[in-house]
């Protein structure tokens, strides 16, 4: 018998769908200390994410449902239809392979079509996939295969199979190891010809709702990476909810389909949740395993999508380069104007109309430089989703001012994606919105954010303390909550710097704040047990190459850049102006700027680009101690 369906899950495109429903919140000593929004669709009782390609090609089987990128860079869509076949063949090739049902299979590659393949494919066959970064070192990825125990691994190239036939010496379970980039999908596609259709449809019903579906390893900032244990049913509970809330973006409104170019890691939770949410929702899904900039460009223009999702790094950088262009052409001065209209028009937009000569300012500037910024992004663009750390107000203003929505979410690994989101028509600058439908958010005692919802997993892999159901997850994320329920991140509380004179710093509104910046990459900010705060500030490469240009200063080494008179006043014009988001005793006194970025592979960086702040502080103990010297 073929699983229940989500009915939502199938509405279809251009349907009406009623407005966000607000949070109920409670008040304690009059501070907001819990917001909670009813789910909007019922969970389903049965089934498995290896049900949705079946689902599709049964209810829609001519619906285009996948863009794939071919060899002239041109991209074929592919139907429900041919994707359930696909998906059909490739699970009965691991079938035929020795796969038994729950078996781990790790998955390391770029955002590829065959990523998104083999994943569903893997649950077809009641199989759980255990993502593994393509960036992963020797170390990273032993781990986690060791942890896991993987039967099996999928890599996209030469180089990754190297990396994990080193170590298959120490991982006697890990029996198959397969490469995409020389054949590996259609060999398992030969492997399986005699293995009946049948077989794999009675593998999927062995899957509920409550089944392991995959393990997450949480990049770990400190210590070795811990796996998530998130099950079928914390995936429907996220995306369900996220696709009806977000109707105008999943389902378009108008009569171009929705469709959405992932360009970023399917081994993090955030890209994996928006793929798993457009197969659901039949929303055209392409893959762009590159995010260097002429790639991704090409790819953009080459798709067209209508919506992304993006870290903020990602929207960093398209305004930092629109930005440097102008200023190679002698238009900086226009820019800047255009963008301080563009983020009046976007804080206005929170609840009312902009005033006549604000449209009027507006409409000069969209084809010198809002339509140019849309058509970088394909030309179709009308929404972003953001997440993995703050976009930050100015951002988000000028996005909205330049026509593109913008829905900002947060959420961690352990609760299947987003845990709070924007309301469509109901945005506020500076939150991460409501909770999404389902979901409750609590602010303990010390500031900490606490979620519960049916999508928090279940708990670690390996470590015998489970999650009960209904029982609060605490984040490590301090925040608040407003009247109406809307939620700010503030920082970690494990990052909050405790001077010595016992002032409390939350580092991020700093951090962030820098990092928008076009010369900045990273910023630092230091202060425990210190009488005042300083930062570690290193060079976005982009963006000092453009600096060096406009300055002609192309020949001067680096190591002496970082000294250069004009150069540190530049960044000390952007840390005065960060400086103005804090009180004077919060505010950074001093600063240093590095020869060298903050990278992964020094160890600086997890592969979401979260900084490893022990790490770093151990790398430039000297650098740290000169900042605090008279």
């Amino acid at each position: 018998m073929e699983p229940a369906r989500t009915p939502s899950a199938a509405a279809p495109q251009g349907a009406a769908a009623p407005g966000p429903v607000p949070p109920r919140t409670t008040v304690v000593d009059g501070v907001v200390r819990e917001a909670e929004v009813p789910p909007l669709v019922a969970p389903p009782l049965q089934g498995s994410l290896g049900d949705i390609p079946f689902d599709n090609a049964r209810e829609a089987p001519d619906a285009v449902v996948l863009g794939r990128k071919q060899r002239d860079g041109s991209w074929r869509d592919v139907t429900a239809a041919e994707f359930a076949a696909e998906v059909l063949a490739v699970a009965k090739g691991l079938m035929a392979e020795g796969l038994r049902p729950g078996d781990r299979l790790a998955i390391m590659a770029r955002t590829t079509y065959e990523w998104t393949l083999l994943d569903f494919a893997a649950w077809a066959a009641a199989l759980v996939t255990v993502p593994l970064y393509p960036t992963s070192s020797a170390v990273q990825a032993r781990w986690i295969l060791h942890d896991s125990g993987a039967v099996a691994c999928a890599v996209e190239d030469t180089a990754q199979a190297r990396l994990i036939s080193g170590e298959r010496a120490a991982l006697p379970g890990l029996t198959h190891l397969w490469e995409f980039d020389t054949g590996a999908v259609a060999r398992l596609v030969k492997a399986g010809e005699h293995i009946p259709d049948a077989l794999v449809h009675e593998r999927r019903a062995l899957c509920s709702p409550d089944t392991i579906a995959t393990l997450v390893y949480t990049s770990g900032t400190t210590g070795r990476p811990k796996g998530c244990v998130l099950t079928h049913g914390n995936f429907f509970a996220e995306v369900d909810n996220a696709v009806e809330l977000l109707h105008p973006v999943f389902r378009a409104a108008t009569d171009e389909p929705a469709a959405t170019l992932l360009f970023l890691p399917l081994s993090h939770v955030f890209g994996r949740m928006v793929a798993i949410g457009c197969l659901r929702a039949r929303v055209r899904l392409g893959h762009a395993p590159s995010i260097a900039g002429e790639d991704l460009l090409a790819d953009l223009a080459g798709f067209r999508p209508t919506f992304l999702l993006a870290i903020p790094y990602v929207l960093e950088k398209v305004y930092n380069t629109a930005r440097a262009t102008a200023e190679r052409m002698g238009r900086a001065s226009s820019f800047d104007r255009a963008a301080r209209i563009a983020r009046s028009v976007g804080a206005t937009a929170q609840g009312k109309l902009p005033g006549l000569g604000l449209r009027a300012a507006r409409a000069l500037y969209d084809p010198l430089v809002y339509r140019r910024i849309r058509t970088a992004l394909g030309g179709r663009v009308r929404y972003v989703i953001s997440g993995g750390s703050p976009l930050g107000e100015r951002l988000a203003a000028f996005y909205t001012g330049a026509g593109i929505e913008v829905f900002e979410g947060y959420g961690l690994t352990e609760t299947s994606g987003a845990s709070t989101v924007t309301p469509p028509q109901r945005p506020r600058l500076g939150t991460v919105g409501w909770p999404l439908p389902g979901t409750a958010v609590r602010i303990a005692d010390d500031g900490e954010v606490l979620l519960r919802g049916r999508h928090v997993f279940a708990g670690y892999w390996n470590t015998p303390d489970a999650v009960r159901p209904g029982q609060w997850l605490a984040t490590g994320d301090l925040g608040a909550l407003d009247a109406e329920g809307y939620l700010t991140i503030t920082g970690r509380k494990k990052d909050v710097i405790i001077t010595s004179g016992g002032k409390n710093v939350a580092p991020a509104p700093l951090e962030d704040w820098l990092r928008a910046h076009p010369l900045v990459g990273q910023c630092l900010v230091l202060g425990d047990n210190r009488p005042y705060i300083t930062a570690l500030i290193t060079l976005e490469p982009e963006g000092l190459a453009h600096w060096r240009r406009m300055r002609k200063k192309e020949g001067v080494p680096l190591r002496e850049l970082v000294r250069d008179e004009e150069l540190l006043l530049d960044i000390q014009r952007a840390v005065d102006e960060a400086n103005e988001l804090v009180s004077r005793a919060e505010s950074i006194r001093r600063f240093t700027v590095l020869p060298h970025d903050f990278t992964e592979a020094r160890g600086h960086l997890t592969p979401s680009l979260k900084l490893r702040r022990a790490a770093i502080v151990r790398d430039h103990e000297r650098e740290i101690e000169d900042l605090y010297r008279k």
